[in-house]
Parts: C-alpha cells; structure tokens; sequence
C-alpha cells in the first residue's frame, strides 16, 4: 500500500483530505451519513504518503475543521474551550495531538514492512488495531480526566465508556481501511493487466 509515484502520492493525498472534511464534525461539508474518517485517513496518510509534514498538516486540518465555525461566529479559544460551545471542545481535547500521532506512526510502521503478499494483511490489521486502541485510550482518557465534564472520575465509569464507544470507532476505522485496501488491490490487478496488454517489440 505504501505509494511511491509522485503523482500516486498527490492523488491519495487529495482522496484522504476530501475524506476527511467531508465526514468529520457538524460543518458546512459534513456528509450526515458516512461515519468519521478521521481515524482512517490518519492512518492512511501514515501508510501511504511519505512527508512527514503531513502529520501535523492533517492536525492542522482537524483543528481547523472543528475550531473554525466557533471562532467565525465570534467565540475566542478560550471560549471554546471554557464556554462549553461544543460537547468535545475542552483541554482534553489536547490529548487528540499524540492520540493521532499514534496512528500516524502505525500507519509507518506498517509502510516500513509492508510486502505485496496476502500474509502483509494480517500485519496491516495488527497496526491499525493497535494504532486505534492507543488513539482511543489516549483521546478518551484525556477527554475524561481533562475536559472538566466529569465531575468525579473513575476508573469503572472510563472502562464503561471504552467498552462503549471503541467498538464503534474501530469499525468505522476498519471499514475505510478495508476499503482502502480492495481499491489498492484493483490498482495492482489493474496495472498487470495493462502491462500485459502492452505490445512486446518485433523481434
């Protein structure tokens, strides 16, 4: 899955940004019935895209993403983050910055030992799944020792919460994930047709 063409790489660079402005948070652009991607396209561009600026540029994007309807309509960060404007807009919401980055480093982890070979799929799920556990305990538990919407945490209730939402957010990881991979899979089976078409030179 790791892309090497230029070219290749702004494609697949364009698909994940449309991807995830196009699924994340309650903006303009948000497609009400496809579920976050966000999780996804960051282990993706981990996997597929070689700039190591692209992991603080998709932050940026996130950041941007759900900061910006608040502050065009007037609040400051600090209101945002203090005013309760959002449910999920707080201090914790810190805690998405190495949350995310460990998706990141999976996603490379992955590209580093990544073989075009059926058993290279199995790697390919240890990484996300492992990636998506650190992203959920980081960004949760920051979420629920940071955010201030817990007036008394504890280590059951934060349990209960992981046994609640993680099942979620990991399928829709590994729908797009899987996605992802059928398309890469007809790319190559689409190349080797096309190679084998090419007309071989007169002798």
């Amino acid at each position: 899955m790791p892309i090497t063409s230029n070219r290749h790489q702004f494609l697949a660079g364009a698909t994940l940004l449309l991807l995830l402005v196009g699924t994340r948070g309650q903006h303009f652009a948000t497609v009400h019935s496809l579920p976050s991607a966000s999780w996804a396209v960051v282990f993706l561009a981990g996997v597929c895209l070689r700039p190591r600026w692209v992991l603080p540029a998709l932050l940026a994007m996130v950041w941007t993403l759900d900061f910006a309807p608040h502050l065009v309509a007037g609040a400051s960060l600090r209101e945002v983050f203090e005013g309760g404007q959002a449910f999920c807009l707080s201090p914790g919401y810190l805690a998405l910055l190495p949350a995310y980055a460990a998706l990141w480093f999976a996603g490379r982890w992955y590209a580093q030992r990544h073989r075009q070979e059926w058993r290279s799929l199995w790697l390919l799920a240890a990484a996300a799944l492992t990636g998506a556990a650190i992203c959920e305990l980081l960004s949760s538990g920051g979420f629920y020792l940071f955010s201030g919407r817990f007036a008394e945490p504890h280590f059951s209730e934060f349990a209960g919460r992981l046994i609640a939402y993680f099942p979620r957010s990991l399928q829709s990881m590994a729908s797009y994930v899987a996605a992802a991979v059928v398309i890469h899979l007809l790319l190559v089976l689409a190349g080797k047709v096309a190679e084998g078409h090419k007309p071989t030179a007169a002798p």
